[in-house]
């Protein structure tokens, strides 16, 4: 059976790369799995497959199936299991604390934060490490990392996951570049 593979849903990582890690070119592995008619599979039958017949492993085993799912239309763009996620990051001039600081300290995060006095909630918060946060709407939760980048500069990356579907996730990634570069213009 063929399969028609937009521009959209070409694989980021390239032939050369996953040929090198896997000892297959994408064509090879879409024409394996569609012969052993995994598009009818589960994302764990996927993984299985290519463990138990093909040895490949843990990260390519993933890395294989998701780009597999997402040219056949089985798997959207930041969809995962438990719904959609989006990532950001900004990469900031100012040492690590303050860009902590910013986030947890709820007078500074209404600066910059266009929601934050809507009620999110940190449920953990390592001091200069991390924070995983319940959002606004009490459903979806983020992750947020900071990341020392020498010369006073940090960063912070942030993973928003539990949406519901492409469009809230889209909205969400454009929501997330705004706040990140208000940020950036609150602290440098």
């Amino acid at each position: 059976m063929k399969h028609k593979e937009s521009a959209s849903k070409k694989p980021f990582i390239s032939d050369q790369a996953v040929n090198a890690k896997t000892g297959k070119t994408w064509p090879q592995w879409f024409a394996i799995l569609d012969k052993a008619g995994a598009t009818k599979w589960s994302h764990k039958e996927i993984v299985a497959y290519l463990n138990q017949e093909h040895g490949v492993g843990s990260w390519w085993q993933q890395m294989v199936t998701v780009t597999y799912e997402q040219a056949r239309g089985l798997r959207a763009k930041h969809q995962k299991p438990e719904g959609f996620e989006i990532s950001g990051s900004k990469t900031i001039a100012v040492p690590i604390a303050p860009l902590f600081k910013a986030w947890f300290d709820e007078k500074i995060r209404r600066r910059w934060l266009s929601e934050a006095d809507n009620g999110l909630t940190i449920r953990k918060a390592t001091p200069n490490k991390s924070l995983r946060i319940t959002w606004i709407d009490g459903r979806t939760s983020i992750a947020v990392d900071f990341y020392a980048k020498g010369n006073g500069k940090s960063q912070v990356a942030l993973n928003h996951g539990r949406l519901k579907n492409a469009k809230e996730a889209a909205a969400k990634k454009r929501y997330w570049a705004e706040q990140l570069e208000r940020l950036k213009n609150e602290l440098e």
